[in-house]
């Protein structure tokens, strides 16, 4: 009898343990119905699992298993419970590993436990990024695209399957070739697999699809994503695009004649793609470096705000493109608040295109000046970076900016993410404030640098010149003064004619003469002080006052005229024709003196 040896008994203890812990919970794949869909540039694996608990005991949990050829790729991976008709709800997924296996490995939380010998109906879904393979890579205008797939026949499962079918959806009909495991049937794009009986835990084998692919390669190599928050009612976003075609690389010349002559010229090459913003976007721009795009198209819709992204160029494989787009949110539709307690609620990541791919995201949000104790909430476990500050108009100590970054994303990502902080509202009043203090600061210093001289030397002709202007302005309101006099003693004059009260005229005349020898003196006075100061001012000054002398000897012979007129010397017309005369004489004098004041 042949003696084993203790390293084969050491081995098969450790394979036996294994198998124990992958199977210890009695778990079994019933059923399983896979649906590989490779129509876009995107894998997409959708399982339905009929899962059965044959252990002695109840289970909370499950292990959703990733195929080590496709786990570097993994995008997005969720499970939910499946009703009669309808998911019944998302569960919880942890990443886990598994000693001795490779692959990635996550554990499910169940809501509520799976009794011994009871069966639940899983829904897993699966999205993986870059693994479709352009095979040839290189392709001219002319050529089409094809792809390479390289995937699992089977459900890579820590748990033993009783049977499998495979379902493969293609994004054309052309088939170059793909593997012939278990007899599968092709229809158009579809291709069956299966069903395949008692596939023991973690079985492998390649299926390898090579077809015709002609869809969209696109993906984002970088997106910063700029939200900046204001308490005055608005929310600017801004998307930083760095965009390149993933596909087939273009071998040889591009002909644009041959491209908008032939329809199937550069079949996979993208001429544009629609961007889907929020409903309540307004004010979008969408440029590059070189200024805006006018190429674009908006359409309002009621739900949403689409957007036609037609780059400069059309994208073949290998080209990239940059641009940046735009748009303002009012901030009621996500912005909540309670005292000083606000809460932003937004999408991390938005929607770029259909099936979108994202190697890297930066979002930057940045809050109100003042902003504290803030709490960040988010979907999905993100790279959060250390805070940094913005600076913009009437900022003092700067905005807080979270900075987070996560690689690898799909439409799956699109979810919002939940701001929670602490503002005093008493700090919006601090721009208002900080204007007005800036245009009074303005005003006063402009009041100090018009009243006071800094000059360091006395300048003798300017301080002339200012005591002229004066003198000047004293003379224009002294002799504006003495026409008031002569209008006055109109108005007497006429009341006389209506009273016949001769002491009342003569008081007024008496008043006349004693005022303009008053006002006449204090301007001959600013006469001669103007001839001091060596102005010709005083010439016209002079001049002024002859004239001045003319129009007191018009209206005192309008008080003679009058007289006459009422002791009855002088018939009324020959009295009106009298005053007429002398009245057009001081008008004359009037304008006169008023040309010369002008020109004071």
């Amino acid at each position: 009898m042949t003696r084993r040896s203790p390293l084969v008994g050491v081995c098969l203890l450790l394979l036996a343990a294994l198998y124990s812990e992958a199977s210890a919970d009695g778990l079994v794949n019933e059923d399983v119905k896979r649906i590989v869909d490779l129509s876009t540039h995107l894998a997409k694996i959708t399982v339905e699992i009929a899962l059965s608990n044959q252990g002695r005991s109840a289970v909370n949990s499950f292990i959703l298993a990733v195929e080590p050829g496709l786990a570097p790729h993994l995008a997005y991976i969720g499970a939910s419970v499946k009703g009669d008709e309808e998911d019944d709800g998302t569960l919880d997924l942890q990443q886990t590993t598994m000693p001795g296996q490779s692959g990635e490995f996550y554990k499910v939380q169940l809501t509520s436990s799976l009794a011994a010998g009871a069966q639940l109906k899983v829904k897993a879904e699966m999205t993986f990024s870059h693994v479709l393979k352009p095979f040839p890579s290189h392709v001219t205008q002319a050529e089409r695209q094809l792809v390479v797939f390289q995937g699992n026949h089977y459900l890579y499962s820590p748990y033993p399957t009783r049977s499998q079918t495979t379902r493969v959806r293609l994004a054309s009909k052309t088939v170059e070739s793909y593997t012939k495991l278990g007899n599968p049937s092709k229809n158009d794009e579809i291709i069956e697999y299966g069903p395949f009986r008692d596939v023991s835990p973690f079985s492998e084998d390649t299926m390898k699809i090579h077809y015709e692919n002609n869809t969209p390669f696109l993906t984002i190599s970088s997106i910063t994503r700029t939200i900046e928050v204001s308490h005055w009612g608005n929310i600017a976003v801004e998307e930083t695009v760095d965009l390149r075609h993933t596909g087939a690389v273009l071998k040889g010349p591009f002909s644009r004649y041959d491209y908008q002559r032939q329809s199937d010229s550069g079949i996979s090459s993208v001429k544009s793609f629609k961007t889907i913003l929020p409903a309540s976007a307004q004010d979008v721009y969408y440029r590059d470096e070189i200024g805006n795009i006018s190429t674009s198209h908006l359409q309002v819709l009621d739900d949403s705000v689409e957007v036609e992204v037609r780059p400069r160029f059309p994208l073949f494989g290998g080209w990239k493109t940059h641009y940046i787009i735009g748009y303002n949110l009012p901030s009621y539709e996500y912005l909540y608040t309670l005292g000083d307690q606000y809460a932003l609620k937004m999408r991390l990541v938005d929607h770029v295109y259909d099936d979108q791919v994202i190697d890297s995201m930066t979002v930057k949000i940045i809050l109100p000046e003042g902003a504290r104790n803030i709490h960040v909430d988010t979907p999905y476990k993100i790279d959060r970076m250390p805070n940094q500050l913005h600076y913009t108009y009437l900022d003092t100590f700067g905005r807080p900016v979270l900075v987070a970054t996560k690689s690898n994303l799909v439409e799956q990502h699109i979810q919002d993410v939940v701001i929670h902080y602490n503002f005093n509202k008493i700090l919006m009043l601090q721009e208002p404030l900080l204007v007005v203090g800036a245009f009074y600061i303005l005003f006063f210093t402009v009041i100090i640098y018009v009243r006071l001289d800094f000059a360091i030397t006395k300048d003798p002709a300017a301080e002339v010149r200012m005591k002229v202007a004066s003198i000047t302005e004293q003379v224009l309101t002294l002799v504006n003064k003495r026409l008031g006099l002569y209008r006055h003693m109109d108005e007497v004059v006429n009341r006389y004619k209506q009273s016949r009260d001769t002491g009342a005229l003569n008081s007024g005349r008496k008043s006349l003469e004693a005022d303009h020898r008053t006002l006449t003196n204090e301007i001959s006075s600013l006469q001669a002080r103007l001839k001091a100061e060596g102005s010709d001012l005083a010439d016209k000054v002079g001049e002024v006052q002859k004239l001045d002398g003319q129009v007191k000897e018009l209206v005192c012979r309008s008080c003679l005229e009058a007289e006459r007129l009422v002791a009855g010397k002088v018939k009324k017309e020959a009295y009106i024709e009298s005053d007429k005369t002398l009245a057009g004489k001081r008008q004359e004098l009037i304008s006169r003196i008023d040309s010369l004041l002008d020109a004071l």
